[in-house]
């Protein structure tokens, strides 16, 4: 089916026979990535008296448990609640269906090959996405919409390894101080990345990005009346490369859980 649908006084037609999944599929107790070397996550039959919930082993039909970490497993959207106190949903926060995103693709650099800070010392070993870095793939993408709706970016090298990676191997590239308050400044209201992160995995909790993206102030764990309380970070997407940077329109989909 093609629908046409009007964006910045412009019109487009969709065909949504031809979706592009930038997803992990999150497969129980099969090969997925991991963040922090966490337990896997893991499926398996219910069981009540004589009732099992596996048609393999006599049952009627199947029903499971399911066991997993969001945060770790897998393809995961975030809201302000991740840092707060107060206990908040992000299927409050996420207000938006259908979304103008654009795609770009960058390639960390090591931490000493740049003027870029992060709160913590750095190692000759960590990777950052920079300002600089944001800033050029920004300028030479053709872009058809505004920058501010939504923001996808894909790490290079990029490859389907990136389904199953185990990061706690290879500590991943995270973004620098400066390039999260370019995007704050942008305006992004959803941010999507490739890294289990958009901090350091060993940051000393401080999770000063999420903060800065969120408008929260260092340190603290509750909203202040400037807190971008509709905005998402959606972290561990996997954009095959085939998929050119550009615009599209993103449906940024969460299970409904509170």
């Amino acid at each position: 089916m093609k629908v046409s649908i009007q964006i910045e006084n412009q019109t487009y037609e969709i065909d949504t026979a031809k979706p592009l999944d930038i997803s992990i599929p999150l497969k129980f107790n099969g090969e997925q990535p991991n963040s922090y070397d966490v337990e896997k996550a893991t499926s398996r039959p219910c069981e009540a008296g004589a009732l099992v919930g596996d048609t393999r082993q006599g049952g009627s039909c199947n029903f499971e448990q399911y066991t997993f970490i969001p945060h770790c497993n897998g393809t995961h959207t975030e809201c302000v609640g991740h840092i707060t106190k107060k206990r908040i949903s992000v299927r409050e926060c996420l207000q938006d269906v259908f979304i103008p995103a654009n795609l770009i693709s960058v390639e960390p650099i090591n931490s000493n090959e740049t003027d870029d800070t992060y709160p913590i010392e750095l190692d000759e070993s960590d990777k950052l996405i920079t300002k600089n870095k944001l800033e050029k793939a920004l300028q030479i993408s053709d872009f058809r919409f505004q920058i501010s709706d939504a923001l996808i970016v894909r790490t290079m090298p990029n490859d389907d390894s990136k389904l199953t990676k185990r990061y706690i191997k290879n500590l991943p590239p995270f973004f620098s101080t400066e390039a999260m308050e370019f995007i704050a400044d942008l305006g992004i209201k959803h941010l999507l990345t490739d890294l289990p992160s958009i901090d350091r995995t060993f940051d000393e909790g401080k999770l000063s990005n999420h903060r800065i993206f969120w408008n929260v102030e260092q340190g603290e764990f509750e909203l202040n009346e400037n807190s971008r309380k509709q905005s998402t970070i959606t972290e561990m997407i996997y954009v095959p490369t085939e998929i050119a940077d550009g615009s599209y329109l993103l449906n940024l989909q969460v299970t409904a859980f509170e």
